[in-house]
């Protein structure tokens, strides 16, 4: 288990890093102020969190920013735009373990039969549908840290250089588990995580008090084919 990113590739660019391992830490994204703003924004929630928040301004301003969009123009081959935001609230009330998985699907407005898209499925009353694998390898996520994170309340568990498989059946999931260590990301609020969908992720249940709350953004850089329309940009 690793807890330093530094142990992987130090002193390597972030480019480089985000190519090999599929992820990239950065610190210091959000101040303060802008952390308390976005979470009276956000409010409670009911449940493990919230989808389709592209339609808050506030949150549609903070994913257009420039802020943001510089820390993921170097990664992408496109001008990146947001396609979803989901906030998730992990606390001693709502509290959930996530197996090791790959983020697979996309939101969209609509079914069509688009060849090579599906199998599709619906997630609050919003189709989800899997694309080609070459659209999943040309998007990116960034994770919003809102409270400081670790092993002891759920910090997300990373497999460094998974999104470079593909994508994985269990068997493989779990040979590549055995054959590899796993990255916890310890985070300080006001941190971003960038990570390509096709990582394989987990994370455990919270064993303490408080919240380990994460605003996150998924971005692509191209529009769907055949009709398909992303069903939360903003």
């Amino acid at each position: 288990m690793i807890t330093d990113q530094r142990n992987f590739f130090g002193g390597n660019s972030l480019t480089h890093e985000m190519e090999c391992l599929g992820f990239s830490v950065i610190p210091d994204v959000l101040a303060a102020d802008e952390q308390k703003a976005l979470l009276e924004v956000l409010g409670p929630v009911s449940g493990a969190g919230r989808r389709g928040l592209l339609s808050l301004p506030a949150v549609a301003n903070l994913a257009r920013s420039g802020t943001i969009l510089e820390l993921l123009r170097p990664h992408m081959r496109s001008e990146p735009f947001p396609v979803r935001a989901i906030y998730f609230d992990k606390n001693s009330e709502t509290n959930w373990l996530v197996p090791w998985h790959q983020d697979l699907t996309i939101a969209v407005r609509s079914l069509a039969e688009v060849p090579g898209f599906g199998p599709w499925s619906e997630k609050d009353g919003i189709p989800h549908v899997q694309p080609p694998i070459e659209f999943l390898q040309e998007m990116l996520t960034i994770r919003l840290h809102l409270d400081d994170a670790d092993e002891s309340n759920g910090a997300l568990r990373l497999l460094p250089g998974s999104h470079r498989r593909g994508r994985l059946l269990a068997g493989a999931i779990q040979t590549f588990r055995q054959e590899n260590q796993e990255y916890i990301c310890a985070m300080t609020a006001g941190d971003a995580l960038l990570m390509r969908p096709l990582l394989l992720h987990a994370s455990s249940r919270s064993a303490r008090l408080g919240h380990r709350r994460v605003l996150h953004i998924e971005y692509a850089g191209f529009a769907l084919p055949g009709g398909l329309e992303w069903n939360d940009p903003a």
